[in-house]
């Protein structure tokens, strides 16, 4: 791609021959929409397997190497979508702007952390990447940000990843039942049927990335452990991955329980949301808590999500962000939400 030293730029991309059009353009040139709604002042044309672009020097640039870097990603044989051109112009942005780092799109992108039953689990956000890369680096993270962030899934991803390699012997999921009182003695039927409703998304998860059959097989084994939090009391886990999900629903003891199970060659991952506590009023949460007292700890690493990186439907990140404003201007109680939604 060439660049001409003039007051509108102008740059050529040229399309390997041998790569077919229609994966860089989109199926009905979507990809080429979603880029040309983001530079509306630019004028982007396409003849053959030929891209030009003529308009302001910056914008033609950051349109060069949106192309550079959606020509990386495909090299891989990943396919592009239009949410993923999304979050390249955007992280490209934020990069001119002095937020980005060093992370370029085709890096986030290209990441693969688990491939199962058909396809790769990877991140979709520079945070994303990097909460991935901490989980990589320290003993104890905290994934902490809104729904649909990631943050569970991920976690189990490089939890079951860390199975297969043999890194660790087991995966431990654990989730405080508080909506069940944590000692779910009242409710009617069987240990499993108690527990089930509140551990349930985590074994969702677990079907999307592990044979189906082999679940009930490796948890009868021990090998995958789902237990409410109050079942970790008194143990030492030793060579585990161990999650700890909805963790803002943690008293501050049972925090200091859990973190305290650590045993050798383990890893800890916490989850939650700090908006979404369903703790009885005057029950300080235990994820609130463990910021103030663990935040710049060695091997401990906290990993903030935000809307920017829900990876659901476009509008869940404008509802959080509309919660938040709405937070910050008529203050919520505790900071909570009742009735959130699940799986993170």
């Amino acid at each position: 791609m060439t660049q001409t030293p003039t007051a509108q730029a102008r740059a050529h991309f040229t399309v390997p021959a041998n790569h077919p059009m229609v994966t860089v353009l989109g199926s009905g040139d979507a990809l080429l929409r979603v880029i040309e709604k983001a530079f509306p002042a630019a004028d982007i044309h396409v003849r053959g397997n030929e891209i030009s672009a003529v308009g302001d020097a910056g914008e033609v640039a950051l349109i060069q190497r949106v192309f550079d870097e959606m020509m990386l990603v495909l090299r891989t044989g990943q396919p592009m979508t239009e949410d993923a051109v999304e979050r390249s112009i955007a992280m490209l942005r934020a990069s001119e702007n002095g937020e980005g780092a060093e992370e370029t799109p085709a890096e986030v992108l290209t990441q693969n952390i688990l491939s199962s039953r058909g396809r790769t689990i990877r991140p979709k956000t520079l945070n994303q990447k990097r909460y991935v890369d901490a989980i990589d680096k320290h003993t104890v993270v905290f994934g902490i940000g809104p729904a649909g962030t990631g943050k569970t899934y991920l976690a189990m991803a490089k939890a079951v990843q860390a199975l297969q390699s043999k890194q660790v012997n087991r995966i431990i999921l654990t989730r405080p039942a508080v909506e069940a009182g944590e000692r779910l003695g009242f409710l009617p039927g069987t240990l499993y049927e108690k527990i089930d409703p509140y551990l349930r998304p985590l074994y969702d998860a677990l079907h999307d990335m592990l044979d189906p059959d082999s679940i009930p097989r490796l948890m009868a084994a021990g090998t995958i452990e789902v237990a409410p939090l109050a079942y970790m009391r008194g143990r030492t886990l030793n060579d585990a991955f161990i999650i700890l999900d909805e963790a803002q629903n943690t008293s501050a003891e049972q925090m200091k329980m859990f973190l305290t199970r650590l045993g050798f060659d383990s890893k800890i991952v916490v989850t939650g949301d700090v908006t979404q506590v369903d703790l009885p009023t005057g029950t300080k949460s235990g994820l609130r808590q463990v910021q103030e007292i663990l935040e710049g700890l060695d091997d401990v690493h906290f990993s903030r999500l935000t809307s920017q990186d829900v990876v659901r439907h476009k509008l869940v990140g404008r509802i959080v962000d509309a919660y938040e404003k709405y937070d910050s201007q008529h203050g919520t109680e505790n900071g909570s939400h009742k009735g959130r939604g699940r799986g993170k």
